[in-house]
């Protein structure tokens, strides 16, 4: 009796695990940059789903789940000057197998299409072979290659892998 009772716990519990499914967390990473600049990304960790890249328009500014920078000082990055203030992280598909790190200066709400004229590309790395992450990843990482030397702002998203240069 004591077996099928403690058999029939686990059954419960392992039903209710399921059914509640995966967490998906609230994440606040921040880098204090070389120029002193502390640079803040706040985003959640929502499931990639590559069918809504495929689906995405060449040109069109897209940014899942809308993860913001912060930035606590003016940031040169490339040929742009990034004022101090919030930024949404997102990007723009140039080709199926090209895409661009873009912010949009200031926040946008769920379903709000972004303003073209404050959209900000970075000059960005492209990569489809850096493996897979089947949540999204945001962070402030050194550069390395063709942007060595530099501070970088990545986003894995699936097998999707951005690095765009904050300085």
């Amino acid at each position: 009796m004591a077996t099928r009772h403690l058999l029939s716990t686990a059954a419960v519990l392992a039903v209710g695990t399921i059914a509640s499914g995966h967490p998906h967390f609230d994440k606040t990473v921040t880098a204090k940059l070389p120029n002193g600049v502390e640079a803040t990304i706040i985003y959640n960790t929502t499931p990639a789903n590559e069918l809504r890249a495929a689906e995405t328009k060449p040109g069109v500014f897209v940014t899942p789940r809308r993860p913001l920078l912060k930035l606590s000082g003016e940031l040169k990055a490339g040929a742009v000057t990034l004022a101090a203030g919030e930024y949404t992280i997102g990007v723009i598909k140039n080709s199926d197998k090209d895409w661009t790190m873009a912010l949009y200066k200031g926040t946008l709400a769920r379903g709000e299409t972004a303003d073209p004229a404050k959209v900000i590309k970075l000059e960005s790395v492209y990569s489809a072979s850096a493996g897979t992450a089947e949540h999204m990843l945001v962070d402030i990482t050194p550069g390395h290659g063709k942007q060595e030397g530099r501070a970088v702002l990545t986003l894995h998203f699936g097998s999707m892998f951005l690095a765009g240069a904050l300085s």
